[in-house]
């Protein structure tokens, strides 16, 4: 655990504020102040709901949590936090945007109609390979011979109201909060910060964090609501320490299988010596004696060789 500094006051989690607090409109200033940073422009929410997916895992409601925002720009911005594992994380997001686009499609739409995604996600632990703590994925068409971009035409941009051909396409960010050095360089970096320590410090000035240091103080909790939200602490600390012990086990386990085998593995390369040396001695013992039989041969042969020779 980090050691605080003086001042600072620990807030209420991010992810509990998703599920409870910034659904409230007078709160939106907060997620608005966290979706500007990251996009860097200004993103204006209209509302706020329960994303697609989040409807199909009611039983992980501690461990993760995904809500689906609609801007004022008529985008959509799906985001995720998660603190436990998973190996196909990366193809989550994908579904994740893909169904957002078909559930919202009404039947007969046109395709120009597809709305604008963006799926945020925000990870509590190590997802893929890679040194940085944010990751932003857009997708381009890159000629094979020339290399040049496929763009929009004129006619293009102005039925579709976008600059390039990645505007139309889902974006995805990732933010591998545990990755992060706790040196905020900048704005985003500040809201990082938050997100890993649940601690906005005196000197930081990103935009939705004023309004968090308010909304967000648990002292401004109602009784009910502390209850709750140290229950779901509770909880989601019980989780992750049985998914450490289980990684535990496993490792132990592991370790005594490989023990196990290698043990198994001396005793076969054991035994496979001791017939080597059985068999090497066996050939020596057959070669003395053929060597005897020899020797006795030629003795015989030189016995009948002086007979002869004397009569």
């Amino acid at each position: 655990m980090k050691k605080r500094e003086k001042g600072e006051r620990v807030l209420i989690s991010f992810d509990y504020a998703l599920k409870r607090l910034l659904r409230n409109k007078a709160n939106y200033a907060v997620l608005e102040g966290f979706l500007s940073e990251l996009l860097m422009r200004d993103i204006s929410v209209k509302t706020i709901g329960e994303s697609e997916s989040n409807k199909e895992h009611p039983d992980d409601k501690y461990n993760r949590v995904d809500i689906l925002v609609e801007a004022e720009s008529d985008e959509i911005l799906l985001i995720e936090l998660q603190f436990t594992p998973e190996i196909d994380y990366l193809h989550r997001m994908l579904y994740g945007t893909g169904k957002t686009i078909t559930e919202r499609m009404v039947q007969g739409a046109k395709y120009l109609e597809v709305k604008k995604v963006y799926s945020i996600n925000i990870v509590y632990f190590d997802l893929g390979q890679g040194s940085d703590y944010v990751y932003h994925g857009r997708t381009h068409f890159t000629g094979l011979h020339i290399r040049d971009e496929l763009r929009l035409s004129k006619a293009q941009r102005e039925a579709f109201g976008k600059e390039t051909a990645s505007d139309i396409y889902p974006e995805y960010y990732i933010l591998k909060v545990n990755s992060f050095n706790d040196v905020a360089k900048d704005t985003l970096d500040e809201w990082i910060y938050f997100l890993k320590h649940n601690v906005i410090k005196e000197e930081f000035r990103a935009r939705g964090l004023e309004k968090a240091r308010k909304v967000l103080d648990r002292d401004n909790l109602s009784t009910e609501e502390r209850k709750a939200y140290d229950y779901m602490l509770r909880l989601r600390s019980e989780n992750l320490s049985t998914i450490a012990s289980s990684k535990l086990e496993g490792r132990i386990e592991g370790r005594e299988e490989g023990r196990i085998e290698r043990e198994k593995l001396a005793k076969e390369l054991e035994k496979e010596r001791e017939a080597r040396e059985k068999e090497r001695e066996a050939r020596e013992k057959i070669a003395g004696e053929y060597e005897i039989l020899l020797a006795e041969i030629a003795r015989l042969k030189q016995n009948e060789h002086n007979s002869n020779t004397s009569s």
